[in-house]
C-alpha cells in the first residue's frame, strides 16, 4: 500500500470514528466487506447505510431492498441501427448516478445524508 493510501485510509478511518463520536453512527462492516471495500454503518435509528469501492452509496434496508443515494442527472443517449435500408438515430432522455470515487468523500456524503434524513440535525 502506498503512503498516499495509508493517508487516505487514516483519513476515513478517522472520518468514521468522528461520525460514532458526534451522531452514534457505528460501522458494522464485516471483514468480507473490508477486504471487497465496503464499509457498512448502523445509525442510532436502526437504519444500515453502506459505501462501496465501486463509488456507490446505498440505503440497506434488507437483501432485496438496496438503494443507491448517490446524486441522480439526466443525460442524453443515442444509439444508431439500421431500419430496412434506412440509418436510423434514436435519442432518450434518461436518468444517471454520479459515483463518488474518493472514500472520504463517500464518507461524507453518507454522513450528510443521514443527518438530514435520518437524525434530523
Amino acid at each position: 500500500m502506498t503512503k498516499w493510501k495509508q493517508e487516505q485510509l487514516r483519513l476515513e478511518n478517522a472520518y468514521a470514528r468522528a461520525m460514532l463520536h458526534e451522531d452514534g453512527i457505528v460501522e458494522v462492516t464485516t471483514k468480507r466487506q473490508w477486504a471487497n471495500g465496503t464499509r457498512q454503518f448502523k445509525l442510532p435509528t436502526g437504519q444500515l447505510l453502506a459505501t462501496y469501492k465501486s463509488g456507490y452509496v446505498r440505503r440497506c434496508d434488507s437483501s432485496d431492498r438496496i438503494w443507491q443515494l448517490n446524486p441522480k442527472y439526466k443525460r442524453e443517449i443515442r444509439w444508431v441501427f439500421l431500419n430496412g435500408t434506412e440509418l436510423v438515430t434514436q435519442r432518450f432522455t434518461t436518468w444517471s448516478r454520479a459515483k463518488i470515487w474518493s472514500g472520504l468523500a463517500r464518507l461524507n456524503f453518507l454522513h450528510e445524508y443521514a443527518k438530514k434524513n435520518y437524525l434530523n440535525k
